[in-house]
């Protein structure tokens, strides 16, 4: 199933997209579950990380688009964003937040249904696993591949990652049971480390985007056996 969040504040444009959606729907054999929202703010305040594609119109009343989008890309980098406009010189900050395609007003069904057709192929393996981090002001979703390694930082935990740092409160005996299913190992007490991204073995440590981890003498063996068996399930 696909899940689709429509921002437009006008009826008009919003039950247009709907019909189109359906027709789509009707017409590719795909179930599409639709999610209207009247304003920028609306969507960006109740993110939850549950869409798939955001159809999103630029100017609105509150919160424009490229303002919403924004703020949902801090959380969220896998979902696809299609700008809805009357106006092709926003095409530039669309690149900022990483918007796949633009949808122009007027709406016509043939180019609304080649472009929805286009993103919905963009839509990333369903068995791309992500984890959710929630904080007080909202949500982040990460891709369990682009983190590098979970650090035990008194009651916080930083998690390493492709995009960044990002600290919460959580204990890391909870986080290494989310992700050692997906190829983590508790190298020592500080640090749980994704064992796709580990370079090498040096002075009694893994090597991992830069940084040397301590591996405990005690876990030593079973790390190496973990990353071989690792190595030998990827090959």
């Amino acid at each position: 199933m696909v899940k689709i969040a429509i921002v437009e504040d006008e009826d008009l444009y919003a039950d247009q997209l709907n019909e189109f959606i359906n027709k789509y729907a009707d017409e590719s054999h795909e179930i599409i579950r639709q999610v209207r929202f009247y304003d920028g703010d609306e969507i960006a305040e109740k993110y939850d990380g549950s869409y798939d594609i955001i159809l999103m119109d630029i100017q609105m009343k509150f919160m424009d688009g490229m303002s919403a989008a924004e703020e949902i890309r801090k959380r969220d980098r896998n979902v696809i964003i299609m700008f809805i406009t009357n106006r092709v010189d926003y095409a530039i900050r669309g690149y900022e937040v990483d918007a796949l395609d633009y949808i122009v007003k007027p709406v016509s069904y043939f180019s609304f249904a080649r472009k929805l057709e286009r993103a919905i192929s963009r839509i990333p393996d369903k068995e791309d696993v992500t984890i959710t981090l929630n904080y007080p002001q909202g949500m982040v979703r990460l891709r369990v591949d682009d983190i590098f390694y979970a650090e035990s930082e008194g009651h916080n935990l930083v998690y390493h990652t492709v995009q960044g740092e990002y600290r919460i409160r959580r204990k890391m005996s909870e986080v290494e049971a989310e992700l050692v299913p997906h190829g983590f190992f508790r190298s020592n007490k500080g640090y749980l480390v994704n064992l796709k991204h580990v370079d090498g073995v040096q002075d009694g440590c893994c090597l991992i985007a830069g940084q040397k981890l301590l591996i405990s003498r005690s876990r030593k063996a079973d790390f190496m056996l973990a990353m071989m068996e690792n190595i030998g399930s990827s090959v």
